[in-house]
């Protein structure tokens, strides 16, 4: 029993799925081998701690600034802790913090883990709350009566009636 199919049709589709394939794994394989560098997994303090993230992997890691922990020192280098509900890490920063930034917020940096387990963070990004809306979607809304936020009463519509 031979490998090659007896039909010449059959011969030549087997012939041209051989060439291709390593050439289309090669494709793959090199794709990979070039964005290794440039994935960065994002993490929760509690999922950096269970993955054991290798000193100077690039990651991100959010959570929300502990109360109390912001330490900025002369030059420009900031200390502050990161927490989640089960873990925190301490993080590193040298530079200008955004404008949104402050304890109790949520933020999430970019950067790498040193060998003692301090995150060094090169961007740190302010997230915003979720209540947060542009000023003019806000009047558009109070215009037409939509408006919920600042103890605005709820839609007539709302209210199931009796």
């Amino acid at each position: 029993m031979s490998f090659w199919p007896k039909s010449r049709k059959a011969r030549r589709r087997l012939t041209i799925l051989l060439a291709v394939a390593p050439v289309l794994a090669l494709a793959v394989g090199l794709a990979l081998y070039g964005l290794r560098d440039s994935i960065s997994l994002f993490y929760t303090p509690a999922q950096a701690q269970e993955a054991h993230v290798e000193p100077g992997r690039k990651v991100q890691l959010g959570g929300l600034v502990q109360h109390g922990s912001v330490v900025k020192h002369p030059g420009g280098d900031v200390e502050f802790v990161v927490a989640d509900q089960k873990a925190t890490a301490k993080v590193t920063y040298h530079g200008d913090l955004p404008d949104l930034f402050r304890e109790g917020q949520g933020i999430v940096a970019e950067g790498t883990f040193d060998e003692r387990g301090v995150f060094v963070a090169k961007q740190v990004l302010a997230k915003h709350d979720e209540r947060y809306m542009p000023r003019d979607v806000a009047k558009a809304l109070k215009k037409q009566g939509e408006w919920r936020g600042d103890g605005a009463p709820a839609p007539a519509y709302g209210k199931p009636t009796t």
